[in-house]
C-alpha cells in the first residue's frame, strides 16, 4: 500500500495552505520545485479551476477598460460628489469657485485631505507642489483635466 503524499491532499479553495506543512527538509524542497499553481488544488479539474478564475479576472479588467472617457462635466460632477461626502463640508454651502480657506472655513490639514481624496478617486498622485495651488472645486477639475487630457 502506498503512502500518501501530502500533496494528494493538497489544500482546496477552503482549507488553509498553512495546515499542510511538509515535515521533512526534502519534501519542503520538492515543494519549493513545483509551480504556486500545482499547490492550489490537487483535483484533477484544477486546470479548469485555474481557467475560471483567469477568465473571471480578465473579464473584471475588460469592464474597468471599457470606461467612458471622462468629460469635463463628469470630472467636476466627480469632484463635487467627493466634496459633499468630506464631513467638514456643508453641502449647502459648497460652490464649484469655492474657496476652500476663505468660504468654507477648511484648514490646510481639510486642504490635504481632500486632495488625498481626489487622488484616490481619478487612481493618481498629485505632487505637492501643484496640491498647494488647489484652492477650489473648480481648480480641481481643471487640474484633473490637463492631467487626463481632456478638453470638452
Amino acid at each position: 500500500m502506498r503512502t500518501p503524499n501530502y500533496l494528494d491532499s493538497a489544500p482546496v479553495f477552503n482549507r488553509p495552505l498553512v495546515a499542510r506543512c511538509p515535515q521533512d527538509a526534502a519534501a519542503a524542497l520538492r515543494l519549493a520545485r513545483r509551480p504556486l499553481s500545482a499547490l492550489s488544488c490537487s483535483r484533477p479539474e484544477r486546470r479548469s479551476d485555474q481557467a475560471w478564475i483567469s477568465g473571471s479576472l480578465v473579464q473584471q479588467c475588460r469592464q474597468y477598460g471599457d470606461l467612458p472617457p471622462l468629460t469635463l462635466e463628469n470630472i467636476k460632477d466627480r469632484v463635487m460628489y467627493v466634496l459633499k461626502l468630506y464631513d467638514k463640508i456643508s453641502p449647502e454651502k459648497l460652490q464649484v469657485s469655492s474657496h476652500f480657506m476663505k468660504d468654507l472655513g477648511l484648514d490646510s490639514l481639510d486642504q490635504v485631505e481632500i486632495i488625498m481624496a481626489m487622488e484616490d478617486e481619478f487612481g493618481f498622485e498629485i505632487p505637492d507642489a501643484e496640491a498647494e495651488k488647489l484652492m477650489t472645486p473648480e481648480e480641481i477639475v481643471q487640474y484633473i483635466a490637463n492631467k487626463k487630457d481632456v478638453y470638452e
